[in-house]
């Protein structure tokens, strides 16, 4: 929870506008991972399937004429059925609204609220989308939850107070106090509060590393070391995001104007945003060894058919490994499967 920087603007003279803290922009899908968090804490895997496609939602204006959202991908294609890994991997807007329409919206807020996010919360099916205004802080603060293995820790700006000669006023450190803590004398409690198991922040934390490895993400590859990540891009390109963290330091690098306008064209949080992220976290990092994220120890590893999002041996073609929590893993065979279905095609009566 210490912040060890924070950058509110460019130069200080000209605004004293700490973007950092009270700045709040439209995250877009920098906040989808919470919305994916919520899916896996309501029984959703990273092999569960949701169907890529076109949807249309009927709404009021604000006149009252019925009005369509057609909501699209970035790409503007659809992809039929994909795994939950691949929906925040890819960062796919429909796999996330539709996720979001079935665990209810209500849940998914006040989850999200649990995570540190203060603003009030878009309570509409555009959540999904990032549609709500909130703080480069808050969002450091939710991230943060994930590389703590599920603990909400409140930010720290300050670790310590000394006098003139060297006396130790206040600290957050209880090793400051050999002797106790004296009348004049401060230990600051740290607020840490368990908000998600740690089997829900490490699969969180797990996809967001294939977002890294093979998504929107991959410039944080550089640092070659485990790293997890989502960008974020609005719709109108006004806001670009990237949201990464290692096992020790969690950073977030927002990009945008003041008075809202676009970017520019392709101006997208992995173009706009992630390369000043990266930049800081290349130095950052060298006070950090190179490790894993920690895996709870009652996690399950299995070999899994990306197509079904079912069980296949792992010499199987296109098999990959997923991550369970436990009780979670799927019990079917995708070539179990494939058999029942032709064997129900010679039953059917034409």
């Amino acid at each position: 929870g210490q912040v060890k920087a924070m950058v509110g603007g460019y130069d200080f003279a000209r605004s004293q506008f700490n973007r950092a803290i009270q700045a709040h922009r439209l995250p877009g899908s920098a906040f989808k991972p919470l919305i994916y968090a919520a899916a896996l804490d309501k029984g959703y895997t990273p092999a569960s399937i949701v169907f890529d496609t076109p949807m249309v939602y009927k709404e009021k204006d604000e006149t009252g004429e019925d009005v369509a959202w057609k909501p699209k991908n970035y790409s503007k294609k659809w992809y039929g059925p994909t795994t939950v890994r691949s929906g925040l991997t890819r960062s796919r807007n429909i796999i996330t609204i539709k996720i979001l329409e079935d665990i209810g919206i209500d849940y998914a807020a006040k989850y999200a609220k649990k995570f540190g996010i203060d603003s009030d919360i878009t309570r509409d099916l555009t959540m999904a989308l990032g549609s709500t205004a909130l703080t480069p802080l808050e969002l450091a603060n939710a991230y943060t939850v994930f590389a703590n293995g599920g603990v909400r820790v409140s930010p720290t700006y300050i670790t310590k107070v000394i006098d003139r000669d060297g006396r130790v006023l206040e600290s957050i450190d209880p090793a400051d106090f050999p002797e106790g803590v004296a009348a004049d004398q401060r230990l600051i409690q740290q607020s840490r509060e368990r908000i998600i198991s740690p089997e829900t922040a490490y699969l969180t934390t797990n996809i967001l590393e294939s977002v890294v490895r093979h998504g929107t993400g991959w410039r944080a590859k550089v640092l070659q070391r485990p790293v997890a990540g989502k960008t974020g891009t609005t719709n109108d390109l006004k806001d670009a995001w990237f949201a990464g963290y290692v096992p020790q330091l969690v950073a977030i690098s927002w990009v945008g104007y003041d008075q809202e306008r676009p970017l520019g064209r392709y101006e997208t949080g992995s173009r706009a945003a992630a390369p000043a992220w990266v930049a800081f976290m290349r130095e950052a990092v060298e006070d950090y060894e190179p490790v894993d994220f920690p895996v709870p120890e009652s996690m399950v590893f299995r070999p899994i058919d990306p197509k079904t999002g079912l069980l296949v041996t792992e010499d199987s073609e296109n098999a990959y490994v997923e991550v369970f929590a436990p009780g979670t893993a799927p019990t079917e065979y995708a070539l179990e499967e494939e058999k029942l279905e032709a064997q129900d095609f010679f039953k059917m009566d034409f």
